[in-house]
């Protein structure tokens, strides 16, 4: 499973490798898998995090990605999540109006 999070408030690579960093730790210790930034490294303001974990079955492996969807949704900071779907799509379930302009 891969996260591309926009995050308007970085404003440095710094900045952004401490919160990668301190994403990632999170998501190793509370769901015990394994996770890196994966895509996106020089661009301050989006974050592509990969996630992988080896189940016993199909339900348990849509649970935990619901789990780990969720858990970084909850802890990112105006964060704006993508998701990378089978076909290389990245796909959201909203959009916020401040993210929006009209074409002209």
């Amino acid at each position: 499973m891969a996260f591309r999070l926009h995050a308007p408030w970085v404003h440095s690579l710094k900045e952004k490798r401490m919160i990668v960093k301190s994403l990632v730790a999170k998501l190793q210790n509370k769901f015990h898998v394994s996770a890196a930034e994966i895509d996106e490294q020089d661009t301050h303001q989006i974050i592509v995090t990969g996630v992988a974990a080896i189940v016993p079955h199909n339900a348990m492996a849509d649970s935990l990605m619901e789990e780990i969807s969720l858990f970084v949704e909850e802890n990112t900071e105006d964060g704006f999540l993508f998701y990378l779907s089978e076909n290389k799509v990245w796909l959201t379930k909203t959009v916020p109006a401040e993210y929006l302009s009209k074409m002209e």
